[in-house]
């Protein structure tokens, strides 16, 4: 559920509908617009911002009513994960299933989504509900993005504790401590990832393998890395580069470790090679396919780049695994 409230988040930002609800109500904003006039309210709450004012001041109703969709469906599911884990975290606990440490454990996810994640979103839209922007700030994106995915580890940690045998698992500790660093590194990409995706950046150089004929971009060091468009493009392409490196070298020792193991090491060493892989296969076609991108519609562009968001979820998931797998102590 977890993944799919992100892709649905990335769906909200590519289809310009982030911004159509320009109201938190957590409560009773799980019911949308029932009339022409509730419609209508809600309408003229949208055309207030900037994004309508100077973007789309010639959307109708209509165009008005299927980016609310997308939006409200993103909302509705936050409220939907909160009540399959209310429901199930109290049918456990009144059974008896959960120990003091999973206790902890269950509101530590309650804490990390149930309420940072929702007021890390709503600071991102507020971003944007004003005359001056005409998106969310770029850089509040990257904090939702990156809370969700730190829930989103979270939540496999406390589950492969319950799923993986002790006598399944691979001490070794030098391993783990470079597997530990690739996560970071990945943590620090997948940030660029969402700069890339806030600033629009794809279209600033969509051109491989050189960025608009050059290798260093012009004036690297004279521009920001946070907010200028090629700079952020610059140090995506970087990175994936790196942990592409990273990667392989890590295989091979994962290849090593799992040689002279029964540990599931033997079956999860491929999953990171694999993934990254593909992941930098889908960043190349997603920033080529950028200059047929229409606005308004989801087209080659938008379902590539939803795809290069899900595999780059896939690819932390699968490093996270093999942390727990590798653990530390013998």
């Amino acid at each position: 559920m977890i993944i799919i409230q992100t892709l649905l988040g990335g769906i909200t930002r590519l289809t310009g509908s982030g911004l159509s609800i320009t109201k938190w109500d957590p409560l009773f904003g799980l019911i949308p617009p029932l009339n022409d006039k509730q419609w209508e309210e809600a309408f003229n709450g949208y055309k207030q911002i900037g994004q309508f004012k100077y973007i789309n001041s010639s959307y109708t109703l209509s165009d008005f009513k299927s980016i609310f969709f997308w939006e409200w469906l993103h909302r509705e599911w936050a409220r939907a994960l909160f009540v399959v884990f209310i429901v199930g975290f109290i049918y456990f606990l009144l059974k008896g299933f959960l120990n003091k440490k999973m206790i902890k454990q269950s509101l530590i996810l309650l804490v990390l989504g149930g309420g940072l994640e929702a007021v890390i979103g709503w600071i991102m839209v507020s971003s944007g509900l004003n005359d001056s922007h005409l998106y969310v700030d770029h850089i509040k994106l990257a904090m939702h993005f990156i809370a969700a995915m730190i829930l989103a580890c979270f939540t496999l940690w406390f589950a492969l504790q319950l799923l993986v045998p002790e006598e399944k698992r691979a001490p070794d500790k030098n391993l783990s401590f470079f597997t530990s660093i690739i996560i970071l590194l990945l943590f620090v990409q997948l940030t660029y990832g969402a700069f890339m995706a806030g600033l629009k950046a794809a279209m600033a150089a969509a051109t491989w393998p050189a960025i608009n004929s050059m290798w260093v971009p012009d004036g690297l060091m004279q521009h920001s890395f946070i907010n200028d468009k090629i700079n952020v493009h610059f140090m995506h392409r970087g990175l994936a580069y790196v942990l592409f490196a990273l990667l392989v070298i890590w295989f091979i020792k994962a290849y090593k470790a799992a040689k002279n193991s029964n540990s599931i090491l033997q079956k999860t060493k491929w999953w990171p090679l694999l993934l990254v892989i593909i992941q930098v296969s889908l960043g190349v076609f997603t920033v080529l396919s950028a200059p047929g991108i229409v606005p308004g519609k989801f087209g080659t562009f938008e379902i590539l780049a939803e795809l290069h968001q899900l595999v780059a979820m896939f690819l932390l998931m699968s490093l996270v695994v093999n942390l727990y797998i590798v653990k530390r102590a013998g």
